[in-house]
């Protein structure tokens, strides 16, 4: 019998390596921009044409090397960073593996130009599929120039995979920005299909926080700062007034290295703790110090996450001085420990007596006979066969007393009638209308949401009329220049849902045109829009036009006021419920919750009998 078990062939071995290392153009800006921060450069340019697909190019004005190095520095666990595994204990670099550059040849064109401070000439070797070629000496500037031209293209499959340019240029920046945020000493440029997207000069933490959020980020930003024999901690954090409904602007650094740890992020969640609205995520960029032999980076092939030893020592630790800090700038409530805690209540003055409360009771009322007997009350939040309804316990009661839900047939009835329907506001939440099937309970801002839903749809498509207002004064947008550059890359489907953007003499973008009844709800918008274009979920034109319509009509729907309450009149209550029935799936939201309860009458029956 044949063996079964072969012996892979280096080419093959490094292909399957690539797919750990290298899944989209991002991971290879990660991986060069590492190698040159190693290499102790002080200026790096990467250069991307068609979101990395076509090149990327990596060039920094390191140490260089030398021919050997250049040709060494393509195989397989080839590295300057460690000798034994003991150096994995006391990790200072970023790029330790020696696998990246291998990786990255293996499905790729790889030029490198390289040439040593004290060297008169560099060296230029090419590298195709693993395959070595054109290794020669040539006049360069001192430093690395890596060129990698069509990624993925002796892997079509995982070339298929791969995002629309919005998408990947997205991740792009997103490794950009975090390698630059980490060594804000260093002068950084990312250039996109010929313009400028950074142009990042050296300075201080603060400095590079507001060159890549915006200017505006400056008076946002609140120190952090924190020393012990365990952890030390500096950064920033966002005051919570300017929390954004999307993530993007969270960066935690150990040791220099960006990392993801969601126990971290929950510590630091937990600082917000009481001055962050549900659904907010506010702006961080911290970094902790902490004993390179007290924690592994070698728990993953991107190294993106990290195994604390002493993670529950660091955690509140961290906590306590991210509160620290928001406290110090009079952004978090503050605790008067001096004050007695017990109830206080002061006695009425002299002469006064408070009367015992009293209930009022109607003992005319009736519940087998309607019209006149009943008083009528001052505005009653709702009365419905003699039960006061006025909160939502008392409608999940009603809830039980009538059953289940019933079903609508839309096909044969109008479900509200256009002339006067009987139809009021319960718990300043629920419109409560009655069909010839029973009672129905409808969510305000449900239906509200799934109405705008339906027409974004129509006008992501072209159909439908108009969504847009123009704005009497254009109105300046405070954004980093990725997230801007974002915006203006998906302008033409964002005129369909009616935000036009356009650039100033002063090269700031203003909006000069918003979707109607988003005027007031701009930036809130404009988040949910961004998040939308980052959605890496959607592959295809449809899902991103649906994404948008979705992120649309959440950011328009009906919002409570501070009691928790709509304000509607029944003119708006009649059209909006309308509207929604004119929907071609009115029982659901944009996020697949229910719109309404229907109370049948043969429910009603069986319950009173």
């Amino acid at each position: 019998m044949d063996d079964l078990i072969v012996q892979l062939s280096d080419h093959v071995a490094n292909q399957i390596a690539a797919g750990e290392v290298v899944n989209r153009p991002a991971s290879v800006v990660k991986e060069l921009l590492e190698n040159a921060v190693d290499a102790e450069a002080t200026e790096i340019v990467v250069v991307v044409k068609d979101a990395g697909r076509t090149l990327i190019q990596v060039i920094d004005n390191g140490l260089g090397m030398g021919e050997t190095d250049a040709k060494r520095c393509f195989t397989r666990h080839a590295t300057s960073k460690i000798t034994s595994a003991d150096d994995l204990l006391s990790l200072v670099t970023k790029g330790f593996r020696g696998e990246a550059l291998a990786s990255i040849a293996a499905i790729s064109h790889v030029e490198l130009k390289t040439r040593k401070t004290d060297a008169d000439l560099g060296v230029k070797i090419s590298v195709s599929g693993d395959e070595m070629s054109d290794i020669e000496s040539v006049a360069c500037s001192e430093g690395s120039s890596f060129s990698v031209k069509n990624l993925f293209f002796n892997v079509p499959a995982r070339r298929n995979f791969l995002k629309s340019n919005q998408v990947e240029l997205r991740h792009i920046v997103d490794e950009f920005q975090r390698v630059a945020m980490a060594h804000p000493d260093l002068s950084f440029r990312l250039q996109s299909n010929g313009s400028d997207l950074f142009n990042l000069r050296p300075g201080a933490l603060r400095k590079r926080v507001v060159s890549i959020f915006g200017v505006k980020h400056d008076e946002r930003l609140v120190p952090v700062e924190e020393e012990t024999d365990v952890v030390k901690i500096h950064g920033f954090v966002g005051k919570p007034a300017f929390a954004r409904r999307t993530r993007g602007e969270q960066f935690l650094f150990v040791n220099g290295r960006f990392i993801k740890h969601p126990l971290m992020h929950r510590a630091i969640m937990n600082a917000y703790e009481g001055v962050l609205s549900p659904g907010s995520f506010p702006l961080y960029t911290i970094f902790l110090v902490v004993d390179p032999s007290k924690i592994d980076m070698n728990i993953h092939p991107t190294k993106v996450e990290a195994k604390f030893e002493e993670d529950q020592i660091i955690f509140p630790i961290l906590r306590s001085a991210i509160k620290r800090a928001l406290g110090k700038h009079n952004v978090a409530p503050s605790l008067d420990f001096e004050s007695e805690l017990s109830i206080s209540l002061d006695s009425p003055p002299t002469g006064v007596f408070v009367d015992e409360p009293k209930v009022n009771i109607n003992p005319n009322y009736n519940p087998f006979i309607s019209g006149g007997s009943t008083p009528k009350k001052k505005n009653p939040e709702a009365s419905f066969g003699g039960f006061e309804i006025s909160s939502e316990k008392e409608l999940d009661s009603l809830y039980q007393m009538f059953g289940t839900e019933g079903e609508i047939d839309f096909d044969t009835e109008r479900l509200v009638e256009e002339k006067a329907p009987n139809m009021f506001l319960l718990s300043s939440r629920f419109i409560v209308t009655e069909s010839n099937q029973g009672v129905i309970v409808i969510d305000a801002r449900r239906a509200h949401e799934r109405v705008l839903f339906e027409q974004y749809l129509l006008a992501g498509h072209g159909k439908g009329s108009s969504l847009g207002q123009k704005l009497l004064f254009p109105e300046p947008i405070s954004l980093s220049t990725a997230d801007t550059d974002l915006l203006l890359g998906a302008s033409e489907i964002l005129m369909m849902f009616g935000l036009e953007l356009e650039k100033s003499n002063t090269g700031a973008v203003e909006v000069v045109t918003v979707p109607s009844g988003l005027a007031g709800r701009l930036q809130d918008w404009i988040d949910s829009v961004l998040g939308a274009l980052k959605d890496g979920t959607w592959s295809d034109e449809e899902g991103r036009r649906e994404k948008l319509a979705q992120a649309a009509a959440q950011a328009g729907a009906l919002k409570l006021s501070e009691k928790n309450k709509f304000s509607l009149t029944h003119h708006e209550m009649v059209d909006l419920v309308n509207k929604l029935f004119d929907c071609e799936s009115p029982a659901i939201d944009s996020r697949g919750r229910a719109v309404y309860t229907l109370f049948s009458l043969e429910n009603i029956e069986k319950t009173l009998k």
